[in-house]
């Protein structure tokens, strides 16, 4: 699934914190990083911020209830 403009990133976290399976952030190279370790998030906001948003991420989520979490701060976001 890909996001974009995600201006609450603290709210995004939090998000991806709750979800139960795995949430991968994939890169552009196809690299992917587990977005629940606390160190791949920092990794993550170092390597694409750069205005204080994020405009665009692929991300995978493994369980339906995760997909949902992530679609629903998507539309409210």
């Amino acid at each position: 699934m890909k996001v974009q403009n995600i201006t609450d990133i603290d709210k995004f976290f939090e998000v991806i914190d709750s979800c139960k399976g795995k949430v991968e952030l994939v890169t552009g190279e196809g690299d992917r990083l587990n977005l629940k370790s606390k160190l791949a998030q920092y990794v993550s906001l170092a390597n694409i911020f750069s205005d204080g948003s994020i405009q665009e991420l692929e991300l995978l989520a493994y369980e339906p209830e995760d997909i949902n979490k992530l679609v629903n701060f998507m539309m409210n976001n």
